[in-house]
């Protein structure tokens, strides 16, 4: 009997496991698919000679994340890889703003757009420097984070204070307009702040797209030599260095509840494996609660919670074999990891709002990622392994465009996607088609069959809007990784600090069950929860 049984071998039940394991707690870890990974992997899918990442590639948060740099992945086989230029983002008449981690270079590619924004980019640079490690402790750390938060507190006093703060909860397109006189500034922060479901017009998408703008600058956007997958087996090799398991194409489809506390877990060919202290849950909420863990173990109040529960946008992806590199217009773009498209700022709050008003974007804003310009192990000389991902609504209503998509997602919905796809790649890369040997398209069902975490092909556990985050991620009053049920602890995306490949999720979860086993009943969520229940149900 393990001491801990983890649900999913994502990256946040990985780290969840190495945590417990350092700590000398025996740990299984359970996943459905037959590899672990999650949403972290590549494969040699799309042509033989090319390494495509299936899902996620690009990873700032990891690099920044102290979770992370803890595991000393580097002795287990992790090694990063960088492009020239971290980010571009270029404009159909030729302009192209660049991020790179040489902020004399970033500062003049936004100075050839308007005088004095090189000095203002420099500026959000010096305040990273003052408050940012304090803000990656008040993210990474269990909510509240209280010390990170204090220290951040006094830092804010002598950098603006509410000034500050004021800026860091802006909409990015007003914070652009705020400190930028010309456009470059303004793509690279409202580009970043669509890594997540921010629009440009949402409340607190300045900050995030400040956050993920300073990320860049100061780690860049690294990608795991040899394909995503290599950030995996790092996490695998040194689990099992430390005599943890991990037990491929094994599906959990129940927690065992006994007595008010989770015992185990029950899988889909009728095996139960019993939890000597905790079960920890790397699983999408929704699903946790609702199927494995059951509504009659679960207070009606987070029942009803679920209901109001929010997911992110859902992704259509399109991964790439390309004979040559892309014929960026904008010259500068061939020299980033990451390219960002979308005809302005203005393009970009068209695109976010199809998608509020559940039409598929006929201009869809696309994450581009060179990987062999990121990393040349990825396919042979004088070529690309390339991919981009845009966002569609999960109720499709319309269709923005001419193409009739209506969200079915049969074959012929999905090539006539991937096309208008590549249509916009063209717009700034034009001869791009003639360059393709071959592609793959991961349509919403796609990857949510892959990794069964991306419900209707959500990839961040739940909107990264202000509404669902701290306190009220996942739902109001469940800022924490403790859940309802003594013995289960949430180690997903869908906890505190959310989306995002770092691990706080998953080792939030590991020290909370290290906790729980000295002070059990110790669990706020638990009493929060109980308290607001007023249907009946009990623990």
């Amino acid at each position: 009997m393990p001491d801990a049984v983890v649900i999913g071998a994502g990256p946040n039940g990985l780290v969840a496991a190495n945590v417990l394991a350092d700590a000398g707690w025996s740990v299984q870890v359970f996943e459905e698919q037959p590899e672990p990974g999650g949403a972290v992997r590549h494969d040699r899918g799309v042509d033989g000679d090319f390494v495509n990442d299936l899902f996620s590639s690009f990873y700032p948060l990891a690099a920044a994340s102290p979770v992370l740099s803890a595991l000393h992945l580097e002795r287990h086989g992790l090694r990063w890889s960088h492009a020239p230029s971290v980010l571009a983002h270029p404009l159909s008449d030729g302009r192209c703003a660049v991020l790179n981690r040489d902020v004399d270079a970033t500062a003049a590619s936004l100075e050839a757009f308007a005088p004095g924004d090189g000095a203002a980019w420099r500026r959000l640079v010096d305040l990273w420097h003052t408050v940012g490690h304090d803000i990656l402790d008040a993210l990474f750390t269990p909510f509240p984070p209280v010390k990170a938060t204090a220290r951040l507190a006094w830092r804010l006093r002598g950098s603006g204070g509410l000034r500050t703060a004021r800026s860091l909860i802006l909409p990015v397109r007003r914070l652009g307009e705020e400190e930028f006189h010309g456009e470059g500034g303004r793509l690279l922060l409202a580009g970043n702040a669509l890594h997540a479901d921010l629009a440009p017009e949402s409340a607190g998408s300045g900050g995030f797209g400040w956050l993920m703008s300073m990320l860049g600058q100061t780690y860049g956007f690294p990608v795991p030599a040899g394909g995503a997958g290599s950030l995996t087996g790092a996490l695998v090799r040194r689990l099992e260095s430390l005599g943890g398991r991990v037990r491929c194409g094994r599906r959990v489809d129940r927690v065992v509840v006994r007595g008010g506390r989770a015992v185990g877990v029950r899988t889909s060919d009728g095996e139960t494996v019993a939890a000597r202290r905790a079960v920890l849950a790397d699983v999408a909420v929704p699903v946790l609660y609702r199927e494995l863990v059951g509504p009659e173990h679960v207070p009606g109040q987070l029942l009803a919670d679920l209901r109001r529960f929010q997911w992110d946008f859902a992704t259509f992806k399109v991964d790439w074999a390309l004979d040559r590199a892309v014929p960026w217009r904008a010259e500068a773009a061939r020299r980033a990891g990451t390219v960002h498209l979308a005809d302005g700022v203005d393009e970009l709050t068209r695109f976010a709002a199809q998608i509020a008003m559940r039409q598929v974007p006929d201009r869809p804003f696309a994450l581009f990622g060179q990987m062999t310009t990121a990393d040349a192990a990825r396919s042979p000389l004088g070529t690309e392994a390339a991919w981009a991902y845009t966002h569609v609504p999960h109720d499709i209503r319309a269709d923005a465009g001419e193409e009739g998509i209506t969200g079915d997602w049969g074959p012929a919905a999905q090539e006539r996607m991937a096309d208008r796809v590549e249509r916009q790649v063209e717009r700034f890369a034009p001869g791009f088609r003639s360059r393709i040997r071959a592609r793959r398209i991961l349509a919403p069902p796609t990857m949510e069959e892959l990794d069964g975490n991306l419900l209707g092909g959500a990839i961040n556990g739940g909107t990264a809007a202000i509404h669902q985050q701290l306190f009220f991620r996942p739902v109001p009053g469940t800022g924490r990784p403790e859940t309802p049920v003594p013995g289960l602890y949430l180690a997903s995306a869908g906890a505190h600090p959310g989306g995002g490949v770092h691990g706080a999720p998953g080792a939030n979860a590991a020290r909370a069950a290290l906790r729980g086993r000295r002070t059990p009943g110790l669990a706020g969520a638990q009493g929060v929860l109980a308290r607001r229940d007023r249907t009946g149900h009990r623990r």
